[in-house]
């Protein structure tokens, strides 16, 4: 994930500054469980809506108290910080739309970009890159639910990726087989699946 960029030292006056605690009311809405804690929140400049990086979780509440979004963090395919325009972005590896927050002039960043890289590559075991050339690659990964600490794979294929590319297919095959060994997991029930 690009998370570097600008110099804390260099933010404008106008940026708030430090870690912003959430306020009690938001933090009941998210639900935390036993043994969770935030260890960042940001405050959206687009509705108002905190955005917290918990042990398990990012989790979005909004001002009315409504939780809007709560993903486990094994869902997170990337994150990125840009400095210059202070949106935090966040790809899903079901698909989902990108999700962004601007994080500026209601509280700052915080440590929220940080918390999030930490969280994501938290969950993230062991990967396998499997490339055949462009629009030929795919990542095989293993992760972990930080919550209960289940094994979970993905197969994250490139979308220019052609469904008939057999090569490829059995490529995917084998590192599913051999990072599924490395970690402990059973042979996949369905080899030539994406």
């Amino acid at each position: 994930m690009a998370l570097l960029g600008r110099r804390w030292n260099t933010v404008p006056d106008d940026v708030p500054k430090g870690n912003p605690a959430p306020p009690e009311a938001v933090l009941r809405s998210a639900g935390l469980g036993s043994g969770e804690k935030v260890h960042a929140a940001a405050q959206d400049d687009w509705d108002g809506a905190w955005v917290l990086a918990t042990t398990w979780r990012v989790v979005t509440v909004g001002d009315d108290g409504q939780v809007q979004l709560d993903r486990p963090w094994l869902t997170v395919d990337s994150g990125s910080w840009d400095p210059d325009t202070y949106q935090l972005g966040v790809s899903w590896v079901d698909g989902t739309p990108v999700t962004r927050w601007r994080l500026r002039r209601s509280s700052g960043p915080g440590r929220l970009p940080e918390a999030l890289h930490d969280r994501v590559s938290a969950s993230v075991v062991l990967t396998r890159h499997v490339d055949l050339g462009t629009g030929r690659t795919a990542r095989v990964v293993i992760r972990k639910d930080l919550a209960t600490r289940e094994l979970h794979e993905q197969v994250l294929v490139d979308r220019a990726a052609r469904p008939g590319d057999t090569e490829l297919r059995d490529e995917v095959a084998r590192a599913r087989t051999e990072v599924r060994s490395q970690v402990g997991l059973p042979p996949s029930g369905t080899p030539g699946d994406w």
